[in-house]
């Protein structure tokens, strides 16, 4: 059989090391699922997973990527494909997720001429650009293995985000003239390379990024009230055990934002959630922001204490100036900075004579924060009583896939996260429908772990024909989908700042329980805390999919708790 761009496109995939694609067959697809299924059949590593709508198959790829860290590919024809696709590609620009969208296009010859193809878009290439770090256009079957190369090697390197290569279904169907080893990947761009930047109270000589980590060093050295600040990049990074030797040698408290729960396991006595910022970065003389945008959910900065420095490490140059202001800055991936700040650390013999004995950290004072933080997180109920039925369940290297529901608004900081990368979210983005097939991606690509997607009745119903995918691909994934008939986070703000003028926020939900044994997957309903935690458990050691339903009524609000203020009280 002659190599045709399907084919050199599946081929190079395999060299990627890419094991598994997710996708939604279509017309323009034609010949790469014809070449997925020859190289399957001779033995070949790639699993194709069709799901039952491209946004689904998207958020599988995604989390796939995130929590493996080997190539999430999700493949998509133009048009409603691509369409479908987006909102999965931009939550993975939001969470720093290596994912690659593959998606076909009309024939090269009638793109852009407005002629009513099948699946046209006016600008398809222009969307996909819009959601990824870099994306590209392969124009013959020669150039697909160099695109497909130089796309894997964009989404990993830097600041890990999704890239997107485009195919015509002509290029596709093409022959390729000379062969894969002819072609040359396009060179990198300047958004790979790590860059020091000085800040305003930086001097020395040297290399930039040198001369940085030297003040780095002296300053967390000299600093009585150290404290690190880590944002998702440090998951994305696997800097965890990089940060955790850090702050024992600093023995400074690690505030872990939403995004990058675990990357100190929870139990540790110097981890705290990202509740506790208004407690401990005021009282910091010195803090360390590594992989965070560091700004409130208002978009202005964490406020810190007067006359603190404020040092910030990212891999991403944006998130380095305003709002912030830092004293000194550093692009640059937080594994290798962490590693090398604990060294000289190390060499130096540590924190700073002046600086030992009576200054530091009391340990009374981060136990009180602690209690302080515990004691608002368990006073929300009955939330917190489903989030702690859910960490006794869940192994503790076990992933819970979090989405918008209230008791996943509690996880957000009431969860204990003892492995890195276990709790995942959708990041800023709140994608609705998230949660789902994102655990199905999760659980593919982690299938001797537990899954477990938490969802309310609203987001759920935004994906649950994947329900279908789950079952035919017998994915061990257990979904909880707390139901309370409405669009409760909705409900709550007409509720409490518009008079109870409640419109479109109370929904029809089906019997999920029926809905699930419909599909083949097996359902319980669980009524309250207790009730969760022991179907949780017989669902977990099952071989397959499973649901479990837990009705619920109004709850109180949680987001005055997570905005700095005080939980609300339930109102009618």
């Amino acid at each position: 059989m002659e190599l045709n761009g399907a084919q050199a496109l599946v081929d190079q995939l395999e060299r990627e090391g890419v094991r598994h694609v997710f996708g939604v067959p279509g017309v323009q697809l034609d010949h790469v699922l014809d070449a997925l299924a020859r190289s399957r059949a001779a033995g070949g590593p790639i699993e194709y997973i069709a799901a039952r709508h491209e946004q689904g198959a998207a958020h599988m790829a995604e989390a796939y990527a995130r929590t493996t860290g080997r190539p999430g590919v999700c493949l998509v024809v133009p048009g409603p494909g691509v369409l479908n696709a987006l909102p999965a590609v931009a939550t993975g620009y939001a969470c720093s997720s290596p994912m690659l969208c593959v998606a076909a296009d009309i024939p090269s010859t009638l793109a852009g001429r407005g002629l009513g193809m099948l699946h046209e878009l006016p600008d398809q290439d222009g969307m996909l650009a819009s959601v990824t770090k870099w994306s590209a256009r392969a124009d013959t079957p020669d150039r697909v293995p160099g695109l497909v190369r130089e796309a894997v090697r964009r989404s990993r390197s830097g600041r890990p985000r999704p890239v997107a290569l485009t195919i015509p279904a002509d290029v596709l169907a093409a022959r390729v003239e000379n062969g894969p080893e002819s072609v040359v990947g396009e060179p990198a761009g300047e958004d790979d390379a790590g860059r020091g930047h000085r800040g305003e109270r930086a001097g020395g000589s040297g290399s930039p990024e040198q001369d940085v980590l030297a003040e780095l060093t002296a300053l967390l050295r000299e600093a009585r009230r150290p404290l690190l600040y880590a944002g998702g990049g440090v998951l994305a990074s696997g800097a965890g055990p990089a940060l955790t030797a850090l702050a024992e040698e600093l023995g400074a408290p690690v505030v872990m934002s939403r995004n990058a729960g675990g990357a100190v396991p929870a139990h540790h006595p110097l981890a705290f959630s990202s509740l506790a910022a208004p407690r401990l970065l005021p009282a910091a003389d010195a803090v360390l922001v590594v992989g965070s945008r560091f700004v409130s959910p208002r978009g202005t900065a964490l406020p810190t204490g007067p006359g603190a420095a404020v040092a910030l490490v990212n891999a991403d140059p944006a998130d380095l100036g305003a709002p912030r202001s830092a004293d000194l800055t550093l692009c640059a991936d937080a594994r290798p900075v962490l590693e090398e700040l604990r060294a000289a650390l190390a060499r130096a013999g540590g924190r700073a004579p002046s600086r030992r004995g009576g200054s530091g950290w009391p340990p009374g004072e981060l136990a009180g924060v602690r209690a302080w933080c515990a004691g608002r997180i368990e006073s929300v109920e009955p939330q917190w009583s489903y989030v702690r039925a859910l960490r006794e369940a869940i192994p503790d290297d076990g992933f819970l896939v979090n989405e918008l529901t209230q008791v996943g608004y509690l996880a957000s900081v009431g969860y204990p996260v003892h492995r890195p990368g276990t709790f995942l979210t959708p990041g800023y983005q709140g994608t609705l429908g998230y949660g789902y097939p994102s655990a199905l991606g999760v659980k593919v690509g982690n299938p001797d772990r537990a899954v477990v997607s938490v969802n309310g009745d609203g987001g759920f119903c935004w994906n649950m024909q994947e329900l279908a995918t789950a079952r035919k691909y017998g994915i061990a994934v257990t979904a909880v989908v707390f139901n309370d008939n409405a669009y409760g986070n909705v409900r709550r703000i007409q509720a409490d700042e518009f008079g109870g003028r409640f419109i479109g926020s109370d929904l029809a939900s089906p019997d999920f329980v029926r809905l699930a044994e419909s599909f083949g997957v097996p359902a319980v309903r669980a009524d309250g805390p207790a009730r969760l935690g022991g179907a949780l458990k017989e669902c977990l050691g099952e071989p397959g999919p499973s649901l479990i339903e837990v009705p619920v009524g109004e709850m109180p609000s949680v987001w005055p708790l997570l905005l700095g203020g005080a939980p609300g009280s339930v109102r009618a």
